[in-house]
């Protein structure tokens, strides 16, 4: 049947023959399947791929409407199976969950937004955002930091990439209140785990053209398991002689990202590091509403923002910045091998950027989330909705 889609979306010309092939994955354990179609009738007929998504929390929705908007303008060919998972909006539930990953199974790519995980303790110390991780196996997160050309920062021409382990570590849920006023948190750290990040790591940088891989770790202090992160790395690297290989401390990672980000090439490293150098390195190039993300399993890819915040206090106020949310829509495109349109869609992004007339207030200008989407329409087709 997915055969069937494919040779009629190419009859239709939503297809561009080399988007034929198949889909592009990023492991080398079993390769990504071709998507399969929509469950609709109307998306078998027109040959689109369905994904799945979760607007998620605070500006998710709005960010989430941005998409569809410069989809339709750009004639995308996917259907979006729609799903909304919030534990802040009491939309929540095992039954809920395993809707998703029902849609999931189907579609094997999601788009989604923030899941915010309130700090309150309810009885449950796994929120629905990593249990949705650990259901699909989503073991690596990517994110590709990347300076916007037009937007000056402190630090410019900026191209590094963080790749971190987000099924383990310290996000492993597993506290406990030992004797009254004591409480241990586990961090998990496994060899096959970390041998399985590490290969994804140099696995990413081979294929990308990358020349280093610097493994990020803390095994001065934790000897034993960020020690057998750090070994495993180390076993690995000795596969890949022709990328080079160092290592660096999480804390002097930091500060050398500050200082001198330009030594960087592909970093690797466990979950808590990875969540923190995200968000330092998303800074260095102009926050979170600018540097897309995606988190693989050998099986499904997920596309959602590079540093995740749910900028709830910018709610229903049209202040949001979708570039983030555009950047890792057209990353989902070209996994999809829709290269075509990937490439319309980023290009008129960028120019909308580089132009600087139009920036929202995280950017240092006055523009409205609407104002921003529509110059990238315009950008797509100089008359649309003329």
């Amino acid at each position: 049947m997915a055969a069937l889609g494919v040779r009629r979306a190419a009859a239709a010309g939503l297809l561009r023959p080399q988007s034929l092939g198949l889909l592009r994955g990023l492991l080398t354990p079993p390769p990504l399947q071709q998507i399969p179609q929509a469950k609709s009738e109307h998306a078998k007929a027109e040959g689109s791929f369905q994904v799945t998504m979760l607007p998620g929390d605070g500006v998710g929705p709005e960010l989430m409407h941005a998409v569809k908007e410069v989809f339709k303008a750009a004639s995308v060919p996917v259907v979006f199976d729609e799903h909304h998972l919030s534990e802040v909006q009491n939309m929540a539930s095992e039954e809920k969950l395993d809707e998703v990953i029902d849609s999931m199974k189907e579609s094997k790519v999601a788009l989604i937004g923030k899941i915010h995980t309130p700090m309150e303790y309810k009885g449950e110390l796994a929120s629905y955002d990593m249990r949705l991780r650990r259901k699909l196996d989503l073991f690596a997160n990517v994110v590709h930091v990347k300076s916007l050309p037009g937007y000056q920062t402190r630090h410019n021409n900026l191209d590094l990439v963080i790749i971190r382990e987000q099924t383990e570590g310290e996000y492993s849920a597993l506290e406990h209140e030992s004797v009254r006023g004591v409480i241990e948190c586990l961090k998990i750290i496994t060899r096959a785990k970390s041998q399985r990040i590490a290969k994804f790591a140099f696995d990413y940088a081979t294929k990308k053209g990358r020349s280093k891989v610097t493994a990020v770790h803390k095994a001065n202090i934790m000897k034993l398991g960020d020690g057998l992160f750090l070994q495993c790395c180390k076993e690995v690297a000795e596969l890949y002689p022709k990328i080079q290989f160092d290592t660096m401390i999480i804390d002097n990672c930091c500060m050398q990202l500050v200082q001198n980000p330009y030594q960087f090439d592909v970093l690797v490293m466990p979950n808590l590091y990875g969540n923190i150098v995200d968000n330092l390195a998303a800074g260095l190039v102009g926050g979170a509403g600018v540097v897309p993300g995606e988190s693989y399993s050998a099986e499904y890819a997920v596309f959602e923002m590079g540093a995740r915040h749910p900028f709830a206090q910018a709610v229903g106020r049209n202040i949001a910045n979708p570039t983030a949310m555009l950047l890792s829509a057209t990353n989902m495109l070209r996994h999809l091998n829709l290269e075509f349109h990937s490439n319309l869609i980023s290009d008129a992004v960028k120019k909308v950027i580089k132009g600087g007339k139009v920036r929202t207030r995280d950017l240092g200008g006055y523009s409205t989330t609407s104002d921003f989407v529509k110059s990238v329409i315009d950008s797509l087709h100089p008359h649309y909705g003329a």
